[in-house]
């Protein structure tokens, strides 16, 4: 059983490693990224611990001494939890927890404990138990015994907690339940997706916490929960949106991450079905993250892995309101050329990259709503009419 978190926040040191493949840039944007996942997971980063490898060592994941080093930190700080960028496996997290004597969580257990947390409809903790449970079955020897250790916590909701099964026979056996029970939930959906008519669907797409929500709040008046943490909503939203006289269909739906764990991915397809069967995606964006670009591009992976990435895509850069406008130019290293990092700049870059066909708004401030409206009327009237060219007449070309 899936619990809600506990209010205290929990003390954890972040660990990363710097390889052939990963900068200390990209690192530092990574722990980041991984210091708001552990604030919206219910705990506090004391500390980050970064180390310079080939490659993770296959024991331990950092070298000996720097893991001496780490214990030490962790016993004088009493900390609570140690959490790694990577998934670890399973016996590197036996290995690590019986080194460091305290929990240990990767960046995968970490999300999945997040949408543990946000899951309220059934379907929606069905989709995360089974997450849970394919995540749990490898690592069966290790956690058990750590959760007759400490329970609760960041990492440790979900299954097992009341009740310890060593049994994988048993977790076996769940997983193929949990998989029956969403077949059937499946199928429900689909005739309910079936019986939408002849709706246009346009689906929200967009890396997690960027105004999906919110956006979909300012187009239709409808009261999505809406929260800037990470994995604020889970549940599929549908609402009827009417704009001009055109009415569609709009889906807000859960938001991507990089290094989504394959477990989610594999249990939340039916939910992705709500992208792959939309007739028009919006990809939101938050222009005011320094990283948004990254972001885009492991959109557009994810996109491409469900075999999205091929539809309609309207670019909507959201959070215009909270760009940081410096007017001043940025000198560049040399102290030769400057860059001028304005939001009108920045707009007339990307404007120019996707073909004058990005657009900009605040969904909060509902900024610019009326310009995505116009082109929202006009990309759902060009599909409707496609498939319906004698409804032409009921909606007048706007161009």
């Amino acid at each position: 059983m899936i619990e809600k978190s506990s209010s205290a926040l929990e003390k954890t040191v972040l660990v990363g490693i710097i390889t052939i493949n990963q900068s200390k840039q990209v690192l530092e944007e990574y722990l980041n990224e991984l210091s708001f996942l552990t604030f919206t997971a219910g705990g506090e980063v004391v500390k980050k611990i970064t180390q310079k490898m080939d490659s993770p060592d296959p024991k331990l994941f950092l070298g000996k001494g720097k893991m001496e080093e780490l214990a030490s930190y962790i016993k004088r700080m009493e900390i609570n939890s140690v959490i790694f960028d990577d998934e670890l496996t399973p016996a590197q997290q036996l290995n690590i927890e019986k080194f460091l004597k305290c929990k240990i969580v990767d960046r995968t257990g970490l999300i999945l404990d997040i949408f543990a947390q946000r899951a309220q409809t059934s379907y929606a903790r069905n989709q995360v138990e089974l997450a849970q449970y394919q995540y749990i079955l490898p690592r069966l020897k290790g956690l058990w015994t750590h959760l007759e250790r400490q329970k609760g916590g960041i990492g440790m909701r979900g299954p097992g907690e009341t009740e310890i099964e060593t049994d994988r026979r048993i977790v076996r056996n769940k997983i193929t339940l949990l998989k029956k029970k969403l077949v059937t939930i499946d199928k429900q959906m689909s005739t309910q997706r079936g019986n939408r008519g002849s709706l246009v669907r346009v689906s929200l797409v967009g890396y997690t916490n960027v105004g999906k929500s919110t956006l979909m709040n300012s187009l239709t008046k409808a009261d999505v929960f809406a929260e800037d943490k990470l994995f604020a909503t889970l549940d599929t939203t549908v609402r009827k949106v009417v704009v001009k006289n055109m009415p569609f269909l709009l889906t807000d739906t859960v938001g991507f991450i990089r290094k989504l764990p394959t477990q989610l991915i594999d249990s939340f397809k039916s939910t992705l079905t709500e992208i792959t069967e939309a007739d028009l995606l919006i990809h939101v964006i938050d222009i005011s993250h320094p990283n948004y670009q990254d972001h885009i591009n492991s959109v557009n992976f994810i996109l491409s892995e469900i075999e999205a990435h091929e539809k309609p895509i309207l670019m909507v850069f959201n959070k215009t309101d909270k760009f940081f406008n410096d007017n001043e130019m940025i000198k560049d290293e040399y102290d030769i050329e400057y860059e001028d990092k304005s939001l009108d700049r920045t707009k007339l870059v990307l404007s120019k990259e996707y073909n004058n066909r990005a657009y900009f708004i605040s969904a909060l401030n509902k900024t610019d709503i009326n310009k995505l409206k116009d082109e929202l009327y006009k990309k759902v009237r060009e599909i409707h009419v496609t498939r319906f060219p004698y409804n032409a007449f009921l909606y007048p070309d706007i161009n």
